[in-house]
């Protein structure tokens, strides 16, 4: 019998060394040495309990011939028990009758089911001396093998775990560290092409630190400040300073995507799904696999939109609109909104479980008025890039300076670069004075008027000076800027309840843009005319939004975000309440 007993015991040995040396996986590697033990010396119930950092508790960290009921509810304080005992002490535990020892708890509960007699041996797991673990077993074998020498080979087994848990601790730090690195150095890259954070202000150092912390991991991040901070921008560095970089990027503005289609537009939908679907299309969380996806405007998610979201974020799979296949991404999420969604939540418009985890690591970006020290360092920026994209160099007179320097901005950075956009423009000689700034600045900052909304300035958003585009931008129709009006915030819509928004009443009164209804009688900027023409069409359609749309030659979609970034939304819906729509 001894013989024989130490022929297997080489043997699983030689088993255990073979694990340790392609290991990739800790907790799967640490299971196939468990799995040894059970199948060559039949040491069941084996199991490897470890601390855990968050609590301080010892949970099983690895089993073999456990459910995963019964290894979840493995979890024991450092004075419970006979693994609390075998940790504390750093001394072996043997239980000789787990039917008689007031130690044993069986919290696992799996041995309830076991007729006669079984023991049960613990030993620590010792790095340098001290204690970082505990190897537990069943022992099945017979009277006839002492419990000495199972105790002593256990022993060895945990010295070759603790190497290895030692092993992996090491290689997981120099992960860490060249993680850490790599994101250094693409920092100093994306500084180096411009594309990285201007401002030095401390606060915006402060947002840098938390982006480069939170940039290597797989965490859920939500971004809030007012509109035209940069949200857009530093949800982009999150995921090219990721391991992500090298796949997609899919930027979705859940604002501007018509209730009815946000779903498919975010899932997916199967031929035939609704009318019009001829075909199949993969959804937006289906491009962004192993990559990101940034949300923005999560604020304005519907209801119905939310409960699938939670389940993405939570399980991170979902089905197509019209399918019953379930569909499974690796996608990290970054959100962000000018809204407070924590009273959103506890007013119940926004539910409060998507709420706690979209908010993994908060990020608030200033305003720009709240950093004064950035606003040379920005100037000099976008005075740079229009002279790159205008070739036009033009500079600021000393009395323009100091005008810019007292400026509020409060359509912030957007506000500031589109300003730039339009001085580059419209500037007949190199240099900017006063006198030529001041008419420019003070349009600039009516169309960036704050309205009367029950939330914070830190987190309401105001509008830009020409949302994505401004003059010469990207957001306008047929080449104009498409900015937020006067009352320029997503939320103004018909049935949002008190102080959604401005109604057709309040613009009559002077809380909004007196000439909503019939436009303004001369208009002044590109923005303006994009304005009045818009108004035209629909007024010209019986306020009906998809034929207007179809007059301009733009998509529905298209005109329902510029009837919400102009501000009309109240005027819409009050011209079709009095026609009776």
């Amino acid at each position: 019998m001894p013989c024989t007993l130490q022929s297997l015991k080489l043997k699983a040995l030689y088993a255990i060394s073979q694990v340790f040396d392609r290991a990739l996986n800790l907790e799967q590697s640490l299971e196939d040495v468990l799995r040894v033990l059970s199948e060559t010396l039949s040491m069941k119930r084996a199991t490897i309990t470890l601390p855990d950092r968050e609590t301080g508790q010892l949970v099983i960290a690895a089993s073999h011939g456990l459910t995963p009921e019964e290894r979840g509810r493995g979890v024991y304080r450092l004075d419970e028990g006979v693994t609390g005992a075998i940790f504390q002490t750093a001394r072996p535990y043997i239980v000789r009758d787990v039917r008689t020892d007031p130690l044993f708890l069986d919290r696992t509960g799996a041995r309830k089911v076991e007729k006669g007699k079984i023991s049960f041996l613990g030993v620590p797991i010792l790095k340098q001396g001290a204690p970082i673990g505990v190897l537990n077993v069943d022992r099945l074998f017979s009277d006839e093998v002492s419990t000495s020498e199972d105790v002593e080979f256990l022993g060895i087994v945990a010295t070759l775990v603790a190497q290895f848990l030692s092993l992996n601790e090491q290689v997981d730090e120099r992960v860490d560290t060249l993680r850490r690195e790599n994101v250094k150095l693409r920092t100093r890259v994306l500084d180096e092409r411009g594309d990285y954070i201007v401002g030095r202000s401390a606060a915006m150092l402060d947002v840098q630190r938390q982006i480069e912390r939170v940039a290597p991991t797989r965490a859920t991040v939500l971004l809030l400040g007012e509109s035209g901070v940069g949200k857009t921008l530093i949800a982009r560095l999150l995921h090219n300073l990721s391991d992500r970089m090298v796949h997609p990027f899919v930027k979705v503005n859940c604002a501007s995507i018509p209730e009815t289609l946000l779903e498919a537009e975010l899932f997916g939908h199967e031929k035939g799904a609704f009318t019009g679907a001829a075909t199949g299309r993969a959804g937006r969380f289906e491009e962004a696999h192993r990559g990101t996806i940034f949300l923005d405007e999560i604020g304005e998610l519907p209801p119905g939109v939310q409960a699938k979201l939670l389940r993405v974020i939570q399980d991170r799979e979902f089905e197509r609109l019209g399918s019953n296949l379930t569909h499974r991404v690796d996608v990290r999420i970054v959100a962000a909104t000018n809204r407070d969604l924590a009273q959103l939540s506890e007013q119940g418009r926004f539910r409060q479980d998507l709420y706690y985890r979209l908010c993994v690591f908060p990020i608030r970006v200033p305003p720009l008025r709240e950093r004064p020290d950035d606003v040379e360092r920005l100037l000099n920026h976008f005075l740079a890039k229009a002279a790159r994209d205008y070739r036009r160099v033009i500079t600021l007179a000393p009395d323009a300076l100091g005008l810019l320097r007292r400026h509020e901005w409060p359509g912030n950075v957007r506000e500031m670069e589109n300003l730039i956009e339009r001085l580059a423009i419209l500037s007949e000689s190199g240099q900017i004075d006063r006198r030529f700034l001041e008419p420019l600045l003070e349009h600039s900052a009516t169309e960036n008027a704050q309205p009367d909304w029950p939330y914070p300035a830190a987190t309401m958003g105001v509008g830009g000076v020409g949302g994505t585009g401004g003059m010469g931008g990207t957001g306008g129709m047929a080449g104009m800027g498409g900015g937020m009006g006067l009352h320029g915030h997503a939320d103004v819509m018909a049935g949002a309840g008190p102080g959604a928004g401005p109604s057709l009443h309040d613009a009559h009164a002077g809380h909004g843009d007196g000439n909503a209804l019939h436009g303004d009688s001369h208009p002044t900027t590109l923005r303006d005319i994009e304005r009045n023409e818009i108004i035209a069409a629909l007024r010209r359609n019986g306020w009906v939004q998809h034929r207007a749309a179809a007059a301009l030659g733009i998509t529905p979609r298209q005109m329902g975000y510029r009837i919400r970034k102009m501000g009309l939304s109240g005027l819409v819906a009050g011209e079709r309440a009095r026609r009776g729509d």
